[in-house]
């Protein structure tokens, strides 16, 4: 097993570059004349070695190098990839369940009969409509993300938007917390909270707000809970152009109220910042990826021994990306304890992007 960086302080930042750390990394989705993008978007989910990710396949054009290369007249259709031997090999699937409303999927509708959050092969998806601007909804499968319920209307909790994306703690049968992004009070982007159901999602209730209404932007939380019942939710968060990070929140109450703990990574790149993907080890140790948009590009981790209150120096999974626009990880762990990080690559600024999955060894606690 590897050793792991020495700790450094608890703002996360960092005295070098990062160290270079031994990974595996292995195609999951490229198709030529397709964007495939943005994982952190959509969820990932294991049973053991079975893992299921989604991202977009988007359709790929040459345009604004400071912009996604993608045709925003053109739709980005729902993937998921599947691996069953832990992420060494995939296979894609085009559930005709998770085909939104406006590219010709189901409408949503007012959930009816409860879900069951324990039920096995249990998935749930929180989604951003397209079709209508500032909506979300949701959708849930029991047979391992083969087929899927829905989608069902998420609710606006008196906001002017809501941007969903997949984060969610099961409490019980009928219990659980959804952690996703709302307008801020003047309609920009936004503001991360925590929404509870205590009766399988038929209603939802406002739990608390991740953290102060920020300058900029705050979104994209990633979430873990502790067995303590601490939950920690990781935060992408911009203050202005040239000012981005990854805010780490606690709280003590279910969600009620949060505090910061610490900066996982304190200065980002100037690009907005990429979304964190935050999980709990086996062995109780965090571990923290994110896509790393300046150069060299690549994808980065670092790694918690304190429950979040210290940081790792930087990982350096790669480093060999050719532009910006890449990263969105969501991270599974192995049976072997291994972590399997998926993202989208870019092999070229005006290159189709790729569906990739790193694979490495978070080594072991420091004794």
């Amino acid at each position: 097993m590897l050793g792991l960086p020495l700790a450094i302080a608890a703002t996360g930042a960092a005295k070098s570059a990062g160290r270079k750390w031994p990974a595996r990394h292995i195609p999951v989705y490229a198709e030529e004349g397709r964007f495939g993008g943005w994982p952190a978007n959509y969820g990932i989910w294991n049973w053991g070695d079975e893992i299921v990710c989604g991202f977009a396949a988007a359709y790929f054009i040459k345009t604004d190098p400071e912009r996604h290369q993608r045709d925003r007249n053109r739709p980005k259709e729902p993937r998921l990839a599947r691996s069953m031997d832990g992420g060494e090999t995939w296979t894609i699937e085009n559930p005709a369940s998770l085909i939104p409303t406006e590219q010709g999927g189901k409408a949503a509708s007012v959930l009816s009969e409860p879900m069951d959050f324990t039920a096995p092969g249990f998935a749930f998806t929180l989604r951003q409509s397209d079709a209508v601007k500032g909506h979300s909804y949701f959708s849930y499968s029991t047979d391992r993300a083969r087929t899927w319920h829905g989608p069902y209307e998420f609710p606006m909790f008196g906001r002017k938007g809501i941007d969903g994306r997949t984060d969610y703690q099961i409490y019980g049968k009928r219990e659980a917390l959804v952690f996703t992004t709302a307008a801020k009070e003047n309609g920009e982007e936004g503001r991360p909270f925590c929404a509870r159901t205590t009766d399988g999602g038929l209603t939802w209730k406002l739990q608390g707000w991740i953290g102060p209404e920020p300058r900029g932007f705050a979104i994209m939380p990633s979430t873990v809970r502790l067995p303590n019942g601490r939950l920690l939710c990781a935060v992408r968060e911009k203050q202005d152009e040239a000012t981005d990070w990854v805010e780490l929140y606690a709280s003590d109450d279910q969600g009620r109220r949060w505090r910061s703990l610490s900066k996982p990574i304190a200065t980002s790149t100037g690009k907005s910042g990429n979304p964190p993907s935050l999980k709990r080890l086996p062995d109780g140790r965090l571990t923290l990826t994110s896509g790393y948009r300046a150069k060299p590009y690549g994808i980065h981790a670092t790694i918690s021994e304190d429950d979040g209150k210290t940081w790792s120096e930087p990982i350096v999974l790669r480093d060999d990306g050719e532009a910006w626009d890449l990263g969105y990880t969501r991270d599974a762990v192995r049976s072997d304890g291994k972590i399997v990080t998926v993202y989208y690559w870019s092999p070229g600024l005006f290159k189709e992007r790729e569906i990739v999955a790193t694979i490495w060894d978070p080594g072991r606690r420091n004794p």
